[in-house]
């Protein structure tokens, strides 16, 4: 099956941009996973009662966050 020769730099950019978003999505992903870890840093060294609540909500939306950015990587290279 031949591509036609307008549909390339389509599939080009479009792969680019693929790439680009996917590289954002490890570096989100990459970030997050240090801030989870200095969040059960934080937890682990807490004796106040507000603030080990505040490091149990943190630690709770960051992993929400690394979740949804780990199923967007999946989404991507599966439509890839």
């Amino acid at each position: 099956m031949e591509h036609s020769p307008r549909k390339l730099p389509f599939r080009r950019a479009q792969d680019a941009r693929r790439t680009l978003e996917r590289k954002e999505l490890m570096d989100n992903l990459s970030a997050t996973r240090v801030l989870i870890q200095q969040a059960y840093t934080g937890f682990n060294h807490a004796s106040d009662r507000d603030l080990i609540d505040s490091y149990v909500f943190e630690i709770t939306a960051l992993q929400s966050r690394y979740a949804y950015l780990l199923r967007r990587v999946k989404e991507l290279e599966g439509s890839a």
